[in-house]
């Protein structure tokens, strides 16, 4: 089974690295550094798209600059944006090719027609706008210029003769092209060489030297696009099964010529349910009871059997609480199917806050099948010498902390397998015996993990210690209560924005002057609460300690320090009994 080896280790095809962006009062001009004959117009009044025709241009630019790709263009209601890449960094290298991270991007406007706009349609152009300007600031972006980074390498080399030497974009796996919704206008105007496909995740790499033997690891996480979203906007499963905070995680070892890789997914619990912020620390959760839940279930496992072969559900929620009564409708549930083996392991009750060693309680119940599914082995001519055949798929509630706690743990006892199979250890010896070297794997997976969590919950993760460390330390519960408090402030203050952003973008909203404006709210919505609210309060509790303070024997100034206090627990009783009216709330899309 050769038939991609060749064409994997070989890209015939590479996108135009370094452009030019030249900026005309009725046009831009985007055009290859090395041949500069080829590139396209985006004509600011409309948005149309035009090749360059090979004729020189008479008129001169009112400014030139350097970009580094373009990733799409989207059109709201006064006209078309076209997002550019600003700045990049390299970060690594994929099976040889170089690997850039976005570090910055740009919307270019072709909005003229916003001047015969509506103010109401002037009033959306503008909160899109807003959305837009949170895209550019989107984290965890990935891309190469000579390979699609989308595919695992156990998929890359199953692929057909050729497969390879296709345009880029057509060799991606669409879950995971962040910007797929962008990229039609450039495929409809056949740009091939300017169409990158942008991978939203973590890319981390790092060699290590056990017993001499030089060797590299690549952590590269793949999140899906199917359903984008934030922390507590974007729960469980939509009606077609798919799940949120779905990432498909690889591990690569490169050791002289031999390469393998072990895949593992995550993905949020496959049911219908949602957690809607409200002021609370902990919103309640609540199980969205319909009659296409065994259907979701169904639809969601299929899925991956179909993509990985055999399937192992670990699920680490409490069994307890909100948590519990979530596990408790899972586990009901994967009872229904036949082919999927379902594990439940509260990971809370077993490793509490630093019992990092008790994960052996949970692969003792899952070694036999994680050691069956393997991983994907090939050696320096090519040859598939083992294939992964099935893949452990982890949740907790969030699908962050916990789980990659968890998939770290089974990612180092792969490692270890990996290691012994190619030589380099004994069947007695482990990576852990290793300092050096186990510090490094230990930061990669602790560094992803961070990455991700900021790309669904826009904080680092919890539990990063115990990754790194296998333990809490002091520092790192200071960090975890730090970024439990910046959650807390995101998720109820923020995140509504994001999600409205995050749905723009992704074309799960589609912008229309025929639908009714999103954003003309009524009643008790139509204000920004929270600053009254804040200011209320501050200011009660600022007058009340002061009239107790000034209240001495005076009757009338106690009376006063009582209406003060009364006011202020009025505001509070109003903040909590209309909690979620207070937070930021997307406007474009439901929950489903």
């Amino acid at each position: 089974m050769e038939s991609g080896a060749s064409s994997s280790s070989n890209s015939n095809f590479k996108l135009h690295e370094q452009l030019e962006l030249q900026e005309f009062q009725n046009k831009f001009v985007i055009r290859s550094h090395e041949f500069p004959n080829q590139g396209f117009s985006i004509c600011r009044r409309e948005g149309s798209i035009n090749p360059l025709d090979g004729e020189d241009c008479s008129e001169s630019p009112s400014k030139v600059s350097t970009i580094y790709g373009v990733a799409g263009t989207i059109r709201l209601l006064a006209g078309t944006y076209v997002l550019v890449i600003t700045s990049r960094k390299e970060v690594g290298t994929f099976l040889g090719f170089p690997i850039f991270r976005v570090m910055s991007m740009m919307f270019l406007s072709c909005n003229e027609a916003l001047k015969f706009s509506t103010s109401q349609e002037k009033k959306d152009e503008a909160y899109f706008m807003t959305l837009l300007k949170t895209v550019e600031s989107t984290p965890g972006l990935y891309y190469s210029y000579e390979t699609d980074i989308t595919l695992n390498l156990q998929r890359r080399f199953k692929l057909t003769e050729g497969w390879m030497s296709k345009p880029i974009w057509k060799q991606a796996d669409p879950r995971f092209v962040w910007n797929r919704n962008l990229l039609e206008d450039l495929i409809e105007c056949k740009l091939d060489g300017f169409i990158i496909p942008l991978l939203q995740g973590s890319f981390q790499t790092a060699q290590v030297k056990p017993k001499n033997s030089l060797a590299t690891i690549t952590l590269i996480s793949r999140t899906c696009t199917r359903r984008l979203g934030t922390r507590m906007w974007r729960r469980g499963a939509n009606l077609e099964g798919d799940t949120a905070n779905f990432i498909e995680t690889e591990q690569l070892l490169e050791l002289e010529g031999f390469r393998s890789s072990l895949l593992q997914v995550r993905g949020s619990i496959p049911l219908l349910w949602e957690q809607i912020v409200d002021l609370s620390y902990k919103p309640h959760l609540r199980i969205i009871n319909h009659e296409q839940t065994p259907k979701v279930v169904e639809r969601h496992f299929h899925d991956l059997l179909q993509r990985y072969g055999e399937i192992v559900a670990v699920d680490l929620t409490d069994k307890h609480g909100d948590e519990g009564q979530l596990s408790a409708a899972y586990a009901a549930e994967m009872q229904k199917l036949q082919n999927v083996r379902y594990v439940s392991f509260d990971f809370h009750s077993h490793c509490g806050n630093s019992n990092f060693d008790n994960l052996k309680i949970l692969y003792d119940q899952i070694m036999e099948d994680f050691e069956k599914q393997r991983y994907f082995l090939i050696d320096a001519e090519g040859n598939i010498l083992e294939e992964q055949k099935g893949v452990i798929r982890v949740n907790c509630i969030d699908c962050l902390d916990r789980t990659n706690v968890t998939q770290s743990y089974l990612a180092q006892k792969s490692l270890d397998l990996q290691l012994q199979r190619n030589g380099v250890l004994d069947s007695s010896e482990c990576i852990s015996m290793f300092a050096e070297e186990y510090g490094k794997f230990r930061t990669l997976w602790a560094e992803q993990g961070d990455e991700i969590s900021l790309e669904y919950t826009g904080t680092h993760a919890l539990k990063g210690d115990l990754v790194r460390y296998g333990k809490q330390t002091i520092g790192g519960k200071i960090k975890d209560g730090l970024s439990a408090l910046s959650r807390y402030y995101q998720n109820n203050f923020h995140d509504g924005i994001r999600q409205d952003a995050l749905d723009l973008i992704s074309g799960r909203y589609i912008v229309s002057r025929n639908n009714p404006s999103p954003f003309q709210l009524n009643g008790f919505e139509s204000i920004s609460y929270l600053p009254v609210a804040s200011a209320l309060l501050i200011g009660g509790l600022t007058m009340t300690s002061f009239t107790l303070h000034q209240a001495g024997r005076n009757t009338q100034q106690f009376m006063s320090s009582v209406l003060w206090a009364g006011v202020t627990a009025g505001v509070l009783a109003l903040v909590k009994a209309n909690g979620r009216q207070f937070c930021s709330r997307p406007r474009l899309c439901g929950l489903l």
